[in-house]
């Protein structure tokens, strides 16, 4: 096992401590990640015969989601377009019924989901599980990047892994690798845990910090597999706050190893370890209204599948030969590294014919940005990586139909907060111009009522769905407290709607002026907010509430506009409110956001503790610690 520091070669002797990093790890096997030329069709892209039955359910989710915005074209239509149709009318119809459309494409696919899970009970979107007579022959490396993160966090999610991998049969044949981008300082400090620790792991546990961030986590993963990818077969890709367990993680195996097609499977992660108001907010909605919709997504990408970037299963060498990521020509944000490579890359993985699954999975979880700013701030950066991917729809050759598509909706997702805003404005504009009184161009009554179905439909489906289940609906603390959850989420859902709808506006037109994210190391914890800080950070959503409700009430529309204005000058304080721990615990201790405990909650492990070198100890977040 290596274990040294390693500067830059060639670098002048004066700047190589500045480079210098550390590593413990085994022996090189190389394998080569060759740059792949997006110009030129690959030699093994896919050949297999059409799937007719795959391709039935796309055209049935398709079908599902235009005929009802076909009849809300057809009714808006007739209520506005009698006497002709002006230009700003125009402009109305097209943005009210793509965003309908948008909503009826959710509504689709979580109803299948629901359908799937009830009457099908989950058959084909859960990993089989691994029979007693089977034994894993490949070799799986478990990998954890981490970039300037609470590394003794970090080391007791390990922890958990590593005891969990240490019950299940095959156990042995899994590696843990922690690879990390961290600067200097928190190298040092990690290198000083790490050494601390590493005898604790009953399995090898090896560590290696690059002397330079190159390329961001993409990176660092293809500097793993060009040093060490030889040796393994599979690589477990996690993000510095997964966690899953030992049992799925050689369910994942197995499956590789029963289909040698597959490059890639993806289980669907669920929100663990909230402590803010917020992130168990959103913990509780990812747990309840999560699984339909992955279900139905699953049912209808069939082996056109999607990768997350984490809680992935990855055949090494299909990796290798597929996804080595050029940096692209330009400026930010369309030039430069790739930052949304995961979706990129499970395309690159399709179009040289392996497979992407996608599996849904209970122990399979990840954490939750602790407040709105956190989440906006991560969601800027993944608006400007799909927005980079709109010039590859059209660039790069060879990509299957599925995957141009998902690559499509994922930029395009970022164009319908704009969207929302610009219908707003256009019915507000041509009310107050007097070219329409406002209800001349709001839907009917009945249009109104297919949309609210269309919105708050999966939740419906979602509640029904765990009311089925004892187990299930006793983890979400019994019915009643599971509704009041949903009405609890359904309020603050509809406050946040409007200043995420200004948020992204803002970000997406900042991103296209060229203004590039920052790729910092993510806040995880966070105990309150200033509201001075909210409401100057919130300052915007609060002058568009005030011009929205000046000119909702020259229009006479304020009435259908409360909610939307109600939610921008409430953006500060909610956000403060929101990210604070203890109304989070008061939450908890109230009941409201139930969910039921992770599965190592129910077992007990060995806890791990770090001497720092002042001679005090501190525990690691470890199984039966919050």
């Amino acid at each position: 096992m290596a274990n040294r520091g390693t500067p830059v070669a060639g670098a002048p002797a004066e700047d190589r401590p500045l480079a210098r990093a550390f590593e413990s790890v085994p022996a090189e096997s190389p394998l080569a990640m060759p740059e792949q030329d997006f110009a030129s069709r690959p030699v093994s892209s896919d050949r297999r015969p059409l799937n007719i039955d795959i391709w039935a359910r796309r055209l049935l989710v398709v079908a599902l989601a235009l005929l009802p915005a076909a009849v809300a074209a057809h009714e808006m239509r007739r209520s506005i377009g009698l006497d002709g149709i002006s230009p700003m009318e125009g402009i109305y119809l097209v943005l009210f019924i793509a965003l309908f459309a948008w909503i009826a494409f959710g509504f689709s696919t979580a109803t299948i989901g629901f359908l799937l899970l009830t009457v099908g009970k989950g058959r084909g979107v859960t990993p089989r599980p691994l029979h007693a007579s089977e034994r894993l022959q490949g070799r799986t490396a478990i990998l954890l990047p981490v970039c300037n993160e609470d590394f003794l966090g970090v080391l007791g999610r390990l922890s958990i892994m590593e005891r969990s991998l240490a019950q299940v049969l095959g156990g042995e044949r899994f590696e843990f690798f922690i690879l990390s981008d961290s600067n200097a300082d928190n190298g040092e400090a990690e290198r000083r845990a790490y050494l601390e620790m590493r005898d604790s792991f009953s399995r090898p546990v090896h560590y290696r910090r690059r002397a330079l961030n190159i390329g961001r986590k993409p990176g660092n993963i293809a500097e793993w597999v060009q040093r060490f990818g030889g040796a393994y077969d599979y690589m477990v890709v996690l993000d510095a706050d997964s966690v899953m367990s030992g049992q799925t993680m050689a369910r994942l195996a197995a499956d590789m190893e029963r289909h040698p097609h597959v490059g890639l499977i993806q289980t669907v992660p669920t929100v663990m370890g909230a402590a803010t108001l917020f992130a168990r907010w959103q913990q509780f909605a990812s747990r309840l209204f999560g699984p339909i919709s992955a279900a139905g997504m699953i049912w209808w990408a069939g082996s056109e599948g999607m990768f997350w970037g984490h809680n992935a299963i990855v055949r090494v060498r299909a990796f290798a030969e597929s996804c080595g990521l050029p940096e692209l020509p330009g400026r930010a944000p369309f030039g430069g590294h790739i930052m949304s490579h995961d979706m990129l890359e499970a395309a690159l993985l399709r179009r040289r014919g392996w497979d992407v699954h996608m599996v849904t999975a209970d122990d399979s979880f990840e954490e939750f940005p602790p407040s709105m700013p956190d989440v906006f701030t991560r969601d800027r950066r993944w608006c400007q990586g799909n927005i980079q991917h709109v010039p590859l729809l059209f660039r790069v050759a060879g990509l299957h139909p599925v995957s141009r598509f998902q690559l499509f909706v994922g930029a395009s997702a970022y164009c319908t907060s704009p969207m929302w805003l610009a219908l707003i404005l256009v019915v507000l504009g041509g009310a107050a111009s007097g070219l329409w009184p406002p209800a001349a161009v709001l839907p009917s009554g009945a249009l109104l009522a297919v949309t609210a179905v269309l919105l708050f439909g999966p939740k419906i489906l979602a509640i029904l769905w765990a009311m089925a289940d004892p187990a299930r609906r006793i983890g979400f603390g019994g019915a009643t407290t599971m509704i009041r959850g949903v009405i609890a989420d359904i309020i603050l859902s509809i406050l946040m709607a409007p200043v995420a709808m200004l948020t992204q506006t803002i970000n997406l037109f900042g991103i296209l002026m060229g203004r590039k994210s920052s790729w910092n190391g993510q806040t995880r914890d966070r105990d309150g907010m200033a509201i001075f800080s909210a409401i100057w950070l919130f300052k915007w959503h609060l002058l568009l509430g005030a011009g929205l409700t000046a000119l909702a009430i020259r229009a006479g529309a304020l009435g259908w506009t409360l909610p939307v204005v109600a939610g921008l000058f409430a953006a500060p304080l909610l956000a403060a409110i929101t990210a604070r721990k203890d109304l989070g615990r008061k939450a908890e201790q109230g009941g409201l956001f139930r969910v039921a405990d992770p599965w190592w909650r129910t077992q007990s492990y060995r806890p791990l503790r770090f001497r720092w070198p002042t001679g005090a100890e501190r525990p690691v977040i470890a199984a039966n610690d919050e």
